[in-house]
Parts: structure tokens; sequence; C-alpha cells
């Protein structure tokens, strides 16, 4: 999942949402996002999952893009026993740890390289898409979300998690305070990477909720919604391709 931390472009990683500036965060990329959520990821994963509105029975595909390590590759497969799941990433050395995590699940989940912006597939190809803390990170957000409503199919859905800054709820502050304080310094103090610092900039500059879903339903999509999930800190958006 080349999703939640963004390295600063100018750290000498390559531009930013090419593989190359995660190659050297990979190793230490699913500690840093379990201690930096406060382990609320593997939650968030699973309601993207579940927004997917598959059957039991699905057989389908589903595209994730910006799989990253294929932590949410892993949990649609689990959610939905049926389905079958292709991950892509533009980062070789995520997919390479993602490889060792998807053995136990007989082949449904394969995991490959690949461009959100220009992906490798047919018109309604996938039962679903899915990118979590991903788009934030894709140079030509417009273009990637038109291409994942393309090669979605017709009443599939498009399923976004993204971090934003915490603003709901009384407890809103103090995520806040987390987000844009202690997640930076975490991140860095943990894996000796000075471009964590950056990723409360990022955040900050992700469009608003409303926003995004607007640019959903530009890209070809319908009956978009969004929920601010832990004070806001990560929101769904669920998309329908017409």
């Amino acid at each position: 999942m080349s999703d939640a931390l963004t390295p600063s472009p100018s750290a000498g990683l390559g531009p930013l949402g090419t593989g190359a500036m995660f190659d050297r965060i990979a190793h230490r990329y699913d500690l840093l996002n379990r201690v930096l959520s406060l382990g609320l990821d593997h939650g968030w994963r699973r309601r993207a999952s579940a927004a997917l509105g598959l059957s039991p029975d699905e057989r389908g595909e589903i595209l994730d893009l910006a799989t990253g390590t294929g932590d949410l590759a892993i949990a649609i497969a689990r959610m939905h026993p049926a389905a079958r799941v292709l991950g892509t990433d533009p980062s070789a050395n995520m997919l390479a740890i993602g490889q060792t995590k998807i053995e136990a699940l007989g082949g449904r989940v394969r995991l490959t390289t690949g461009d959100a912006q220009a992906i490798e597939a047919a018109d309604g190809s996938y039962a679903g898409v899915t990118i979590a803390f991903g788009i934030r990170n894709v140079p030509d957000r417009d273009r990637a979300l038109r291409e994942m409503a393309r090669v979605c199919r017709s009443g599939g859905r498009v399923v976004v998690l993204e971090l934003g800054e915490p603003n709901v709820g009384v407890l809103g502050p103090l995520a806040r305070f987390h987000v844009r304080h202690l997640v930076p310094r975490i991140g860095a103090l943990l894996s000796g990477a000075r471009e964590y610092r950056y990723l409360q900039t990022s955040i900050a500059a992700f469009p608003s909720a409303p926003e995004f879903a607007r640019k959903m339903e530009a890209a070809g999509l319908a009956s978009v919604s969004f929920s601010p999930l832990t004070f806001g800190a990560c929101t769904l958006y669920v998309g329908t391709k017409p």
C-alpha cells in the first residue's frame, strides 16, 4: 500500500506518486502504519471491504490500487471468500513484502506493479475497485478516478479510503494534534526517515470530503457518499458505476 505515509518529493526518492519513494521504507512500513494509526487502520480496511457491497457468492475480481504490502487486498479476500483480488502498486519492494503475506490465501490474491493513472485492463473488467491511503499520492487524481470508474463494471463500487485532518466530535482537536504533530515525529523516529515529517502537509493539502466526492462524481460515478471515521482522521468514500 504505497499509501498512508507520504515522503517529500525533495528527499531524493523520485517524483511524488512513484514507487521509488516507497521502496526505501518498505521494510518498516507495516509497523509504522500500526503505530501511527494507533492500530485503527485494520478497522478502517474492514469498513472499506464491506463497502464494496459484494454478494456472499461473488466470484468476480476486485482491483486494489496502491496496494503496497497488500493489507487491503488481504482484508477483501478474507471478508469475501469467493472473490479474487488483484493488487497493484508502483513500488516493487512493497509488493515483495506483500507477496510473503498472501501465500496462505490459495492464490486468490495476486500482486503486480501498476499505475492508478493508467490501469492495464479493459472497460468493466472488475467487480469493484479500491484504493486505501493512496489517492493522495497520485499526481493526477482526476485521471486516476476516471480510470477506476472505467475499469469497474456497471453496478460495481469504487471505494476510497483517505486520511484527513480530524474535525468531528469533542475529541477532534486531540486527534488533530496527533496527526499534525505526533505522527510525523513518531514516523521519523521509528523509520529514521526524515520524509515522514511531510505527512501532515500532504493530509492538509488534500481536498475536503465534499470536494473529493464531487471529483468522484465528475469521474463518472453515481450515488457518491462519504463517511468520516475516527473523528475524521480517515474518510471512507463510496461511488457506484452506473
